[in-house]
């Protein structure tokens, strides 16, 4: 049984549209309808994640694994994130990858609803 973690979204199209079209989800159930979409499951990776008009908390926090943290960093960025230097960007916590003690590399991003999402590799040594 695996776990969905589930965020609160303000505006789906909106949403949906920032998951999909720069961070590599994909809609996998939900209405048709853009009008409709009160509630829709994503997936990346063999993962699920949940967008919710109504359900959960704004700012939550996810872990995303991914085995190359600077690749999908540079793959984003080309779809469309936008770092802090830029004054439209929408906030990202890092400016890109880093190393933490605690021996990940990581960066964050902030979705349009203010959830934070940690993409993570576990460093080798």
């Amino acid at each position: 049984m695996a776990l969905i973690p589930m965020l609160r979204c303000r505006d789906m199209t909106t949403s949906v549209a920032f998951y999909t079209n720069i961070l590599d989800f994909e809609r996998t159930h939900g209405d048709d309808d853009p009008a409709e979409w009160d509630f829709i499951t994503l997936g990346r990776d063999g993962d699920q994640l949940a967008l919710s008009r109504d359900d959960g908390v704004f700012g939550t926090v996810i872990v995303v694994p991914t085995p190359d943290v600077d690749f999908a960093f540079r793959k984003f960025i080309q779809r469309g994130l936008r770092t802090p230097g830029n004054p439209d960007a929408p906030r990202l916590v890092h400016e890109g990858p880093i190393d933490q003690t605690w021996g990940t590399r990581e960066f964050y991003v902030e979705d349009p609803d203010g959830n934070t999402l940690r993409f993570t590799q576990t460093l080798d040594g």
